[in-house]
């Protein structure tokens, strides 16, 4: 596994001995990953074809919220959607160069 410099300590583990009730054990894994990227592209792609079409919208706005909040979560979806596309491409380039050292090291 390659784990980028600038997030130091960037693995935790957890042991909890005690199951669920009703269960002999458990376990759970969370993760990040840049690929989570594809999953919050796909959720903003589908948001902005409801959205521009107003669907559920009066739901919401009859509650008391307003078109711009939705606006301002679009616009924050998109922002994490391209820092994780930022930290990606970091991470190719990283490893293209430690591929590029590797064969300069072998003589090729």
């Amino acid at each position: 596994l390659y784990f980028v410099e600038w997030i130091p300590n960037n693995v935790k583990s957890s042991v909890c001995d005690v199951p669920p009730t009703g269960l002999s054990m458990s376990s759970t894994f969370v993760g990040n990953s840049t690929s989570v990227q594809e999953m919050f592209r796909r959720v903003s792609e589908q948001f902005t074809v409801m959205f521009r079409r107003k669907a559920f919208l009066h739901w919401y706005t009859s509650e008391g919220m307003d078109e711009m909040e939705f606006t301002e979560a679009e616009s924050n979806m998109n922002d994490l959607v391209s820092e994780y596309q930022q930290y990606q491409e970091v991470g190719v380039e990283v490893e293209y160069e430690e591929a590029y050292e590797e064969n300069e090291g072998n003589g090729n």
